[in-house]
């Protein structure tokens, strides 16, 4: 049998941590006094506070159209951005990264997408070359890249191509399986009672039903156990022998049997039990047979999403203690237990899931189960509180044709949100545990809870001195392009030198910024959209002895998971063609609606500068063959002068009524050029107009004598030869929102179009307000394909309620 592994907890507390503490303890001076020890404990309480001050928590969730495409199709989606606290909207990132990434966790498809009001929308076209596979969908703000890429919205999409043969099989019963042991707390300790945790699965990820039994070294049974929902279970038996490894004998349905081994037995350590002790409270036990700290000070620290709801110092007798704690203190969803010594020093650690009550509840409907095909659908949409209060919310939705190609199942926004954006590793069914209610379901859940323990943080960064900077600062105006100044021939940082940002262009901009001490620059552009070139340069005729790099927006860090390799048989060849023939048919008939998109709206064409004081069109005056006389016949606010090194010129300081000395701020399309020589070289029948600012302008950290800015026809420097010291880039900007095409059948004459439509997506909206008070209607139109269409919609209100809904109605060919 073959072992595929699941992504194990990300972090076990052992014995080892523990004897390292005590031997810190033995070398010490002595124990401090009670009250200072208290103190002490409670002062992680503060960091940990501090820390989330600073740690500002940030979640994306990503609704795409549907969980499996063929390469050429067009994958849609919508984000929506929250607080990690509260859930709520946070309008703070205005850029959200958007990646594909295959198998290798290499990306094959990068875009930024712009956020606006914590919401933004886009599209990826899938490319022809993508290969058939599973692949990883995922999106973070430059601030997330703060933190492990663990935190980053991700998702398992399944890609088909269909140009290339898929080697289609007969299905068949592989015997591969995965199991794996959890000890409660993070380790088996010899005669401490221990509760355990375990998962089955099969190579896909998918739990399988399992029983078993646990037996010792000597063979003996010393506990029986079976799976209880999704391949998760868990038992308690107490380990009698130090170092002993007992092995787990587990049976499946099929009665093929297989064993996996537990984690070794620790001589001594900590023990850390959580138990419902009645509806309202919860009961912590604490067990320590660490020699010579039976009677020692603990704190336990509950938190839920980086804020605390439990900090509870206690003292341990005869190496036991127990804290009582109320519900009502924990906050909805996840809380994260961990018990601390008095070196501070994490020994257990322990999740538990509260069922979040409040909740969006989205009801989704049509006005009919059948329709036939081109019909006109009207869709409802309502959303309440889960106490059917009308509660007004931002929901994006997709209509999409089920057929047999499984594909693994989309994440809601709920089950995001309030699971597994804050657990480790794949999860089955996530909306079971958000939703279901009874004994069997709050047992379900804290079986996942104990075998898929993750934190967002490290507790070394909590509790470390609160100076750490962060690496990367959030776009909280827009896009941040970031680059680095270094040396020629060392490579190293080039601190306190001014870099200037230029995109030739009608409109006028220029953005400057002065290097730090690692050689970072930084500039914030605006209207950065689609494809563009970026010139970066310094000044040359001070800088000439550094170089400009642009730095990669993207984040380099990429998960360990990797998504399950994907298998169809020759079962779905069917569905596979009808597919392709649709996809084919629709990029073929509507390539052309579907490719169409929506610009932002006009911004202001007004140079950076703002008004120049001085405006020439050249058109207007008789045309000179030469640039230094179209500057000495018409431009009095510029004198011209010769010098031993070439042309200077010199602005007429009016508000000082002075001439500056030196050069000013000279621009072509918006490019700085420093060597007047160059661009008095110019054939100035390429320049269409010359604009004069005559005073001191301040740009940030610089300051410009003055600025003579010239623009050609067109706006892309009309062939003008610059520095080859200047970084001349591609640079992919936001991209525009591509329009969703959905054709209409409001008349006879358009029923009876000859062109087909094939639509596997019916209908795509991201952007559907309900006002809570009445149902919102939609409409749309069905294709010419007859099957089951399921509705998936999710929402998000103001105040942070998330929820989900899912519909499905008929469409039957026209009799």
């Amino acid at each position: 049998m073959l072992f595929y592994p699941i992504a194990p907890r990300y972090r076990r507390f052992t014995v080892a941590s523990a004897k390292v503490a005590l031997l810190g303890l033995l070398l010490g001076l002595g124990l401090p006094a009670a009250h200072a020890q208290t103190d002490s404990l409670r002062a992680i309480t503060k960091h940990f506070t501090a820390y989330s001050q600073r740690a500002l928590q940030e979640k994306l969730f990503l609704h795409h159209d549907r969980p499996l495409y063929l390469s050429g199709e067009i994958l849609w989606f919508k984000i929506n951005a929250v607080d990690g606290a509260q859930h709520r909207p946070l309008d703070v990132s205005k850029v959200a990264y958007v990646e594909v990434l295959d198998k290798d966790q290499r990306p094959v498809l990068q875009t930024k997408v712009e956020l606006q009001q914590a919401k933004g929308q886009g599209s990826l076209s899938l490319p022809a070359s993508l290969a058939s596979g599973n692949y990883t969908l995922r999106a973070y703000t430059s601030w997330m890249k703060n933190f492990p890429a663990e935190n980053f919205f991700q998702s398992t999409i399944t890609i088909i191509n269909t140009r290339t043969s898929l080697g289609l099989k007969s299905a068949k019963d592989t015997t591969s399986y995965a199991a794996q042991f959890f000890p409660e707390g993070g380790a088996l300790v010899k005669d401490v009672a221990s509760k355990v945790a375990f998962q089955v699965v099969d190579k896909a990820g998918r739990g399988l039903a399992a029983t078993g039994t646990l037996v010792d070294q000597r063979g003996v049974v010393v506990a029986s156990f079976s799976t209880l929902k999704h391949g998760l279970g868990s038992f308690i038996f107490t380990p009698k022998d130090a170092g002993a490894v007992y092995t787990a004998v587990l049976t499946l349905p099929s009665k093929q049997a297989f064993s996996r081994k537990l984690p070794a037995v620790a001589p001594q350590g900590v023990v850390l039990r959580v138990e419902d002790l009645s509806p309202d409270q919860l009961k912590v036990s604490i067990e320590s047979t660490i020699a010579g700290r039976s009677s020692e000070e603990l704190l336990l620290l509950g938190h839920s999403r980086q804020q605390v709801s439990v900090s509870a110092v206690t003292r341990l007798q005869e190496g036991k203690a127990t804290v009582l704690v109320s519900k009502k203190e924990l906050a909805e969803g996840i809380t994260h237990f961990t018990l601390f010594n008095q070196e501070k020093k994490p020994l257990c650690e322990r999740l538990y899931f509260t069922r979040p009550a409040h909740q969006l509840t989205i009801a989704a409907a049509t006005t009919q189960k059948t329709y036939g095909t081109r019909a006109k659908v009207n869709l409802q949409v309502a959303t309440t509180s889960a106490q059917a209060q009308a509660v007004p919310a931002t929901v994006s939705l997709a209509v999409y044709r089920l057929d047999s190609l499984a594909s693994p199942a989309q994440p809601t926004i709920n089950s995001y949100l309030w699971l597994t954006s804050d657990l480790k590793g794949a999860i089955e069914n996530p909306d079971y545990y958000v939703s279901a209610t009874g004994p069997d379901a709050a047992l379900a859940a804290d079986n996942l809870m104990l075998t898929h323990g993750w934190s967002r943080f490290r507790w070394t960064d909590v509790l470390s001195a609160p100076t750490k900077r962060f690496t990367y600062a959030p776009e909280v105006n827009g896009l941040l392009v970031m680059g680095r100044v270094t040396q020629v021939g060392t490579g190293k940082p080039a601190p306190d030198i001014m870099t200037y940002l230029a995109s030739p262009s009608r409109k006028v901009t220029l953005y400057n910024s002065m290097s730090n001490a690692d050689g970072i620059i930084q500039f914030e552009p605006t209207g950065l959209y689609s494809t563009n070139d970026l010139i970066v340069q310094t000044n040359t005729q001070r800088d000439s002895t550094y170089q400009i790099e642009l730095l990669n927006p993207f984040s380099l860090q990429y998960p360990k998971a990797r998504p399950v390799p994907f298998a169809f048989s020759e079962q779905n060849q069917q569905d596979i063609l009808n597919r392709s023939l649709e996809m084919q048919t629709q990029n073929a008939y509507f390539g052309k609606q579907q490719a169409l998109y929506r610009r932002p709206l006009a911004t202001d064409s007004t140079a950076f500068y703002g008004k120049p004081d001085e405006k020439y069109n050249l058109d207007d005056y008789t045309r000179f063959k030469v640039l230094e006389e179209v500057m000495r016949e018409y431009v009095p606010g510029v004198q011209v002068r010769l010098r031993k090194d070439g042309f200077h010129f010199m602005v007429m300081d009016h508000i000082n009524k002075a001439i500056f000395q030196e050069n000013p701020l000279v621009l072509l399309d918006g490019v700085p050029v420093f060597n007047i020589n160059k661009i008095m070289a110019m054939d100035p029948l390429k320049i269409q107009k010359l604009e004069v600012m005559t005073s001191n302008y301040f740009q940030g950290a610089a300051r410009y004598n003055g600025i003579v800015s010239y623009s050609t026809y067109k706006g892309d420097l009309a062939g003008f030869e610059l520095n080859p010291r200047a970084l001349i880039q591609e640079y992919e900007g936001l991209q525009y929102q591509r329009e969703f095409y959905s054709p209409s059948y409001n008349s006879a004459e358009e029923k009876q179009r000859r062109l087909p439509d094939l639509r596997n997506l019916l209908y795509w909206n991201p952007e559907v307000t309900t006002t809570g008070t009445s149902p919102t209607t939609l409409e749309f139109y069905t294709s010419d394909q007859p099957g089951t269409y399921v509705v998936v919609v999710q929402g998000l209100s103001s105040d942070g309620l998330s929820g989900s809904a899912r519909y499905q109605f008929e469409v039957k060919p026209a009799i």
